[in-house]
């Protein structure tokens, strides 16, 4: 039951930060036979997804880890399987090709980010967490989560420029 409740935030969790659908289902299952067996661990007074969720980006920046030891097969201007699923089917289509063009833009300013940078934007941006919440969940000093933050965004801020000046001259031409 847990499973079903939490499988698809668990994969996106990962996915944000390893970039990679199946490596993102593979974490979320690990994270999900880790929490079965540390269930007994588990304070039943405390909510459970930001316990599962711990294990998850745990698991996720333990595999982005291994990740960055090896070449991507898939160019970085290529159609992406990961851009289509994370693009909302239900705008018209000019509405989607737009949305298409601006998920896979940040998609790609996120594969550029450190996998610690892409956990603290997930945790942040995505979970809405405090900087107590990623310092407990990140094993990390409050500026350490600042600095990966700020350079995330400063980074961020830059990729995605030229999406945002593209944006800005459409509008002023309608």
């Amino acid at each position: 039951m847990l499973v079903q409740i939490y499988q698809v935030q668990a994969v996106h969790t990962a996915l944000f930060i390893v970039q990679d659908r199946s490596l993102a289902e593979d974490v979320a299952q690990e994270a999900f036979l880790q929490a079965a067996r540390k269930i007994g661990q588990f304070d039943d007074h405390r909510p459970f997804a930001p316990w599962l969720m711990r294990m998850v980006i745990n698991a996720a920046l333990k595999a982005a880890a291994r990740q960055e030891r090896f070449i991507p097969l898939e160019e970085p201007g290529a159609e992406s399987e990961t851009a289509h699923w994370l693009i909302d089917a239900r705008p018209s289509l000019e509405a989607a090709l737009e949305s298409a063009e601006t998920g896979e833009a940040v998609w790609q300013a996120l594969a550029q980010l450190t996998p610690n940078q892409r956990a603290a934007v997930v945790l942040r941006y995505f979970w809405d967490q405090s900087e107590s919440d990623m310092m407990t969940e990140l094993h990390q000093p409050r500026a350490t989560i600042k600095w990966w933050l700020h350079a995330a965004r400063q980074r961020l801020r830059k990729l995605l420029r030229p999406l945002h000046e593209a944006n800005s001259e459409e509008a002023d031409h309608d």
